[in-house]
């Protein structure tokens, strides 16, 4: 994993691996195509329930996950996502990708587990930066 930060116009997030849950084929495909003009490794699953499966699997560094989905949504997957051990993904570095916007849900999404609260729509600098912002975290040494 390769996060540059030296330049103000322009995150690398080469090599960093990125999971995406989105219901919507559509929202997947451009978050997708966003994150990989960046250099990050994306994987993009339409339901909360594959999202834990690949995320214990893969163990990607970054969680980008909507929160509204058809059966199970993001506050779902999250709290089973926190409720792993971390070495089992437990620990991994999230941010919701949602249309709620507001203090209100903000401060619910941030409750829940999330880091990030990032409103669609988004533009790729906005998000390249979240990422990178969350993948630090994933490779920062342990603070005592």
């Amino acid at each position: 994993m390769s996060v540059n930060l030296s330049s103000p116009d322009r995150v690398y997030l080469g090599g960093v691996r990125v999971l995406l849950v989105d219901d919507s084929p559509y929202i997947r495909a451009v978050v997708t195509s966003m994150l990989e003009d960046y250099g990050a490794t994306v994987t993009a699953v339409g339901t909360a329930d594959a999202a834990l499966e690949v995320l214990e699997r893969e163990r990607p560094e970054v969680l980008l996950s909507a929160l509204a989905m058809p059966d199970k949504g993001g506050y779902w997957l999250i709290g089973k996502v926190r409720g792993l051990p971390p070495e089992r993904g437990g620990a991994t570095p999230a941010a919701a990708l949602t249309g709620f916007t507001g203090p209100e849900h903000r401060a619910s999404i941030l409750r829940a587990g999330y880091q990030y609260h990032i409103e669609k729509p988004v533009t790729s600098r906005n998000l390249s930066g979240v990422v990178a912002l969350l993948a630090l975290k994933t490779s920062s040494p342990p603070q005592s």
